[in-house]
């Protein structure tokens, strides 16, 4: 066996190789997954196909393929005899979920012979820190044969960073083929970290989600999620009996999949309102009870003063609109807001302007009303309404918040989200930034949050 140091390369003597990267597992140590980037000539990946890791197990070629996890190692299966003549070098990269790889003891890329089983090179990684992602190594071609070289390159920026530096554009608003396997390496993460830390019930939830979702072409699409509370007094029963709880339990459960950030924003109102932070996965439990007890906005509903607080959070502004949003500003992905009301407004005219006004926001309002269908006329109007630039809004009405199957709330909170969404980018609401490649050091070097422009703090509220 030959020990290689960072930097360091040796030739291989055979093609059929198993590259399994192992560590010493234990208590808080993060999970680690391996995966297998495939180059052309020019060092980028040339689409989804030449990415290989837990949820995409093969390259059509054979010549790469995730062999499956063990308690402490993650195994890629190499058949460089069938390798793609473009084939220019496979990189053997790895990402920590929940964790840096400092925290990451042992770590050592080792590669067998698969027919033998014979150890051929190896390369011990001892000066991990905060990385959240790296690449361990190389199989390349050279002088008609493959050569291993140790790499040893980490990237604080997680997944994101690593990909940049092989062509993969993270900034487009459409998920190219390499943005599609970045969301899915999130997603696996969010599942494991559901599984591992015993959310079962939010797990299930966001499975038949996913279902929904994918119906509809959605399942790699991104978008922020607001919940919309009526808190009038009409609505005090419902929440104590804990069905708010559990409407908004599969809300998240949407977010998860679709949110940029996993979070849902919570905007609770009544006769005023305001936004009262989020809810995530740390502190959904018992969330709504803590908004409907401590967030005081008043005994009736007024639905004009809650997509005010929407508008104003997510584009810094509530007033009237009568253009679409300047095109310098920053793109962001769209908003998809679930407004919960079991009544009629108080102000319909302050609703009918504020909805043909986000007609020009990138935002589209899912109304969910909570009674018998003529007791929402209303509504009714406003999913017709007229005058708009863009048809932004839709509707259901159910008799009881239990009387939905998770299926089917699925089904008709994203009905008829994708016609507006391909209504919005046509007509330029949603921005497609160009794509550009990255190099590693022009990437932030430490985790980041995204600040929403012109909203609020939490704890502003807005009163008549």
């Amino acid at each position: 066996m030959t020990k290689l140091a960072k930097g360091a390369n040796a030739p291989l003597s055979t093609g059929n190789l198993h590259a399994t990267l192992s560590w010493r597992p234990g208590p808080g140590v993060p999970d680690v997954d391996v995966s297998a980037l495939l180059l052309n000539g020019e060092r980028r990946v040339g689409g989804d196909a030449d990415m290989v890791f837990y949820n995409q197990p093969g390259h059509p070629s054979g010549a790469v393929g995730h062999r499956g996890k063990r308690p402490g190692s993650d195994t890629v299966a190499l058949d460089l005899d069938r390798a793609p003549d473009d084939l220019a070098a496979v990189i053997l990269a790895a990402s920590a979920d929940g964790g840096a790889f400092g925290r990451v003891p042992g770590l050592r890329l080792e590669l067998t012979d698969a027919a033998t089983g014979a150890s051929v090179v190896s390369f011990d990684l001892d000066d991990a820190t905060t990385e959240t992602a790296f690449v361990f190594g190389e199989v390349y071609r050279r002088a008609g044969g493959w050569r291993f070289r140790a790499v040893g390159q980490g990237y604080d920026s997680g997944l994101a960073g690593l990909a940049t530096d092989f062509g993969i554009s993270v900034t487009a608003e459409e998920p190219s083929a390499p943005v599609v396997y970045l969301k899915k390496q999130r997603l696996i993460s969010m599942e494991k970290r559901l599984a591992r830390d015993g959310h079962d019930t939010l797990l299930s939830l966001t499975k038949k989600a996913a279902i929904g979702l994918e119906k509809h072409g959605l399942a790699e699409h991104t978008a922020r999620v607001a919940l919309v509370l009526d808190m009038s007094i009409s609505m005090d029963e419902m929440y104590e009996s804990g069905r708010v709880q559990a409407l908004a339990e599969r809300v998240l459960s949407l977010a998860l999949r679709f949110d940029d950030d996993g979070e849902v924003d919570v905007f609770p109102f009544a006769a005023f309102a305001r936004r009262f932070g989020g809810m995530d996965l740390d502190n959904y439990r018992g969330r709504v009870a803590t908004v409907y007890a401590e967030a005081d906005v008043g005994p009736w509903t007024d639905y004009g003063e809650a997509m005010r607080a929407v508008r104003e959070y997510y584009f810094g502004s509530g007033e009237p609109r009568s253009t679409p949003l300047p095109a310098a500003a920053p793109p962001e992905p769209p908003v998809f807001v679930m407004f919960v009301t079991d009544g009629a407004t108080s102000e319909e005219d302050a609703a009918r302007e504020h909805i043909r006004s986000s007609g020009y926001e990138p935002v589209f309002w899912q109304f969910m009303a909570i009674g018998e269908p003529d007791e929402f006329e209303f509504l009714a109007e406003l999913d017709d309404l007229s005058g708009r630039f863009l048809d932004n809004t839709a509707y259901f009405t159910v008799a009881d918040l239990n009387s939905l199957s998770d299926d089917e709330l699925f089904e008709r909170l994203v009905g008829q989200y994708p016609q507006w969404l391909a209504a919005a980018r046509s007509r330029g609401l949603i921005r497609r930034p160009r794509p550009r490649v990255l190099s590693a050091s022009r990437l932030p070097r430490s985790g980041h949050c995204r600040e929403r422009p012109g909203g609020p703090p939490s704890g502003d509220l807005r009163k008549p």
